[in-house]
C-alpha cells in the first residue's frame, strides 16, 4: 500500500451538489457557526458541501471530508429508524474530478467505505442516499467500522433520543509526517473522532479511536480534540465547556428496539496526560502485537 506524505492541506468554493439545499446548512452547526480550522495545513483545496440532513467540509488533498456536521433530534432519530438502508455509494460530481475519491479507489483496498455522517442518522430516503456520496466517506478499518464505530454511532443516536437534541461533528485525523493511502489517492485516517454538544446542558466532549481493528476508545475534551485534529469543532462554546469532557455513553450495539445479545463491553483506554502520550501508548501496543505475531509465525 502506498505511503503518501501529508501535503499542506484556502478555501475553494464551487456549486452545491444536485439535491443539496442552496443555503449554507447553518442549522447543522451549533449557534450557526461552522467548525473552525485552526491548523493552516488543513485549509488547501477545501470545499463546503450542504446536504438535506448534514453538512461537510471536503479536502481535495485527502479526498475525504475533514468533518461532517449534523443536528440530531429525538424526532429525526425516530424518523431515521423507519428508513430502510439502501447502499448507493457514488462519486461526488460537485467536486473537481482530480480532488474527489472514486468508487474504484476502494476496490480491493482492504478498507470499508466509512460514513462520517452515518446513513443510520438520515431521516429520509433522499438524505440517506446523499450520505453515500464519497465526499462523506473515509477509508475505515473493516472491523472498527462494523464493530466499535457502529456502536458509537448507535449510542449517539440513543443519547440524542434521551436528551432531545444534540449537535454532532465527526471526522478523521491524519497524524504524523506520512500516512497510508489507497490507490495512491485517498488518505487513510490515523484516528477518527465523533464530537457531541448538548445545547440544553452545555456539556460537550468527543469519542476518539484509532483507525484499526479492536482499538480502545477514549473520551476527550474539545480542547484535546482541537490539539489532535486542528479543528475547533464548536467554536461558539465557552472555554469551560471545551476544557471538560462530558460523560459519554459506553459504546454498545443495539437492535432497532432492544439491546442485542452481544453486550461485550469495549475496553476503555487509560487517560494519559496528552494526545501525544496516548498515541505513543497506542504505537507501543501495536508493536507488541506485531512482535507476538512474528514469534508465532516463527515458532
Amino acid at each position: 500500500m502506498a505511503r503518501t506524505p501529508i501535503l499542506l492541506l484556502s478555501v475553494c468554493l464551487i456549486a452545491a451538489p444536485a439535491g443539496a439545499r442552496a443555503q449554507d446548512c447553518a442549522d447543522a452547526f451549533a449557534d450557526g457557526r461552522r467548525p473552525a480550522i485552526v491548523n493552516p495545513k488543513l485549509t488547501e483545496r477545501t470545499v463546503p458541501l450542504c446536504y438535506d440532513a448534514f453538512a461537510l467540509l471536503h479536502s481535495g488533498v485527502s479526498r475525504t471530508p475533514l468533518y461532517a456536521a449534523e443536528y440530531l433530534t429525538r424526532a429525526s432519530v425516530a424518523a431515521a429508524r423507519r428508513v430502510d438502508r439502501v447502499d448507493a455509494f457514488h462519486d461526488e460530481d460537485a467536486l473537481p474530478a482530480a480532488d474527489r475519491a472514486r468508487l474504484e479507489d476502494y476496490i480491493h483496498s482492504g478498507y470499508d467505505r466509512g460514513h462520517m455522517a452515518p446513513a443510520g442518522d438520515m431521516p429520509t430516503g433522499a438524505a440517506q442516499a446523499q450520505s453515500f456520496s464519497l465526499a462523506n466517506i473515509v477509508p475505515q478499518d473493516r472491523a472498527l467500522n462494523r464493530g466499535l464505530w457502529a456502536a458509537i454511532e448507535e449510542s449517539v443516536r440513543r443519547l440524542a433520543t434521551r436528551r432531545g437534541r444534540l449537535y454532532v461533528v465527526t471526522g478523521p485525523i491524519y497524524s504524523g509526517d506520512a500516512v497510508q493511502s489507497i490507490n495512491g489517492r485517498v488518505l487513510v485516517p490515523t484516528y477518527l473522532f465523533k464530537a457531541l454538544y448538548d445545547p440544553e446542558t452545555g456539556e460537550a466532549g468527543a469519542y476518539l479511536v484509532a483507525n484499526r481493528d479492536d482499538p480502545p476508545w477514549r473520551a476527550v475534551s474539545l480542547d484535546a480534540l482541537r490539539e489532535a485534529s486542528g479543528l475547533d469543532v464548536f467554536p461558539s462554546l465557552a472555554p469551560a465547556a471545551k476544557g471538560r469532557a462530558m460523560d459519554l455513553p459506553e459504546p454498545r450495539t443495539y437492535s432497532r428496539g432492544e439491546p442485542d445479545g452481544d453486550e461485550r463491553a469495549r475496553r476503555r483506554a487509560p487517560e494519559p496526560d496528552s494526545f501525544e502520550a496516548w498515541a505513543k501508548t497506542e504505537l507501543h501496543r501495536a508493536l507488541r502485537q506485531l512482535w507476538r505475531a512474528v514469534m508465532r509465525a516463527i515458532f
